[in-house]
């Protein structure tokens, strides 16, 4: 299920998705520390996490599904945004050197056809940070934030998406362990929450977040190296002297 471009926008400016936005950027911005002299690309919904870069990086772009609808961005300067087919980015091979996805991979019919474009593009070496919506979170469960459409997934279904399209997990973590409250009160505790649940390893998080690299050769399977490794025989030719069989 798509969301719609207005909507998103409208969560971030709430109390809960400025929660959601600096506790995930918290982690975004600790594995991406110096990006200086880099291209960087926000695929999805990723505008409320790119304005940290834009005073070190080359460029710093933000693509929008078009089904999702697309905003100015950055409101006061030219817009770095534009609207996009997420499977067919217009980019060239090896272009960009770190992918935020965030608000793309749950909603997309391809996921990985999405993935396998992200690939495209990276140059070698280059990550990507996947935000997604967790299948065991509370945020999966309630559709008034937009963690709560879509397609979530388990940390072993990512890891199988990620190792099918060539991409190597580096570091996993999860966020949003505080419930999505509406209440500004209790949102205000949602920072202590966030340090217990992740101090202790608790279950329920809202999101996975995972940091991959990109793999530049398939790996080979390992019954296919065992198979190459047997010793291959040729048909053994017909003794000297032997009879020759006659039909007919």
């Amino acid at each position: 299920m798509s969301l719609d471009v207005i909507d998103l926008r409208s969560f971030y400016a709430s109390p809960a998705g400025d929660l959601a936005r600096r506790l995930i950027a918290r982690i975004v911005r600790e594995r991406f520390s110096n990006c200086a002299g880099y291209s960087i690309l926000g695929a999805g919904y990723a505008t409320p996490y790119l304005g940290v870069f834009r005073d070190e990086a080359v460029r710093v772009l933000a693509f929008m599904p078009a089904q999702q609808g697309v905003i100015h961005w950055p409101a006061a300067s030219s817009c770095a945004s534009a609207l996009v087919e997420t499977t067919a980015m217009p980019l060239p091979d090896s272009s960009i050197d770190r992918v935020i996805l965030i608000h793309g991979l749950e909603t997309t019919e391809h996921p990985r056809e999405l993935l396998t474009e992200i690939w495209r593009v990276l140059t070698p070496g280059g990550r990507v940070i996947i935000v997604a919506p967790s299948r065991s979170g509370l945020w999966a469960r309630l559709d008034r934030t937009p963690f709560g459409h879509g397609q979530p997934f388990s940390r072993s279904q990512l890891r199988d998406l990620m190792r099918d399209t060539l991409f190597s997990p580096t570091h996993w973590t999860e966020a949003l362990y505080a419930p999505p409250f509406r209440h500004k009160t209790l949102l205000r505790a949602g920072v202590i929450f966030e340090k217990i649940g992740a101090f202790f390893g608790l279950p329920g998080a809202g999101v996975l977040i995972v940091e991959a690299t990109k793999q530049l050769y398939r790996p080979v399977p390992a019954t296919q190296r065992a198979q190459e490794a047997l010793p291959q025989f040729a048909p053994a030719a017909d003794p000297v002297g032997a009879p020759v069989s006659t039909r007919g």
